[in-house]
């Protein structure tokens, strides 16, 4: 095993932080409506402007690029997906002329971002709130058990140049409680087998999406 001293160095500050935003995002989720489009639309915006920070756009294009995207998801909850469309493209278009470099970098990443928020927006108003409940508790079992796992276990790294302290046992216990929690919801719903294979294969994407994160402050 890894355990050692000051593995679990920045438990207490995680767990605060973590006690914080699952209080808020609970919170807008049983809401729905406003409250929770309000909730990604602030994340969005956020995600966009310390990415244009992070690609060396500037405080102030960030600011512009940021409020731009939280416009552009706040336009899909208003209008015809039609005319919002062209306002979701203006923002990695914008960015493209604002940055002298990284611009492939921020389209790729700013279309996840904006994609990710919609698909949100979407997912609770069309599903409602258990499966909105579903998708908060697999991201969330992921995160702390790919944490202590990767903390107690230890092992191989999963990628050392991107992302340090990730470890394969970490991931792995990611996919586990993302199936348990798939296990749990297919007894409860009612629903097939398959959706154990598809909380893995989500449990999966937010690690994909962590390690971009990496990535591009690297």
């Amino acid at each position: 095993m890894a355990l050692g001293q000051g593995s679990f160095a920045d438990l207490a500050i995680r767990m605060a932080t973590g006690f914080v935003i699952a209080c808020v995002g609970l919170a807008a989720v049983w809401a729905g409506g406003w409250w929770f489009t309000s909730l990604v639309l602030v994340i969005v915006g956020t995600l966009v402007w310390e990415l244009m920070r992070m690609l060396g756009g500037g405080p102030r294009r960030a600011l512009i690029l940021g409020a731009m995207a939280g416009a552009a998801i706040l336009a899909t909850k208003l209008l015809p997906l039609g005319f919002a469309l062209p306002m979701v493209l203006a923002v990695p278009i914008a960015g493209t002329a604002m940055l002298e470099r990284n611009r492939t970098l921020f389209v790729v990443m700013t279309a996840m971002i904006l994609l990710a928020g919609f698909g949100l927006i979407l997912h609770r108003d069309s599903f409602g709130l258990t499966w909105m409940l579903w998708l908060v508790l697999l991201v969330a079992a992921t995160d702390i058990l790919g944490y202590f796992a990767g903390r107690i276990l230890g092992g191989p790294k999963f990628w050392p140049k991107v992302s340090p302290k990730k470890t394969w046992s970490g991931t792995v216990a990611g996919w586990a409680g993302a199936a348990v929690i798939g296990w749990i919801f297919m007894a409860k719903t009612g629903s097939g087998v398959e959706l154990i294979g598809i909380s893995v294969a989500l449990s999966m994407a937010s690690q994909m999406g962590d390690i971009a994160e990496s990535a591009v402050k690297r």
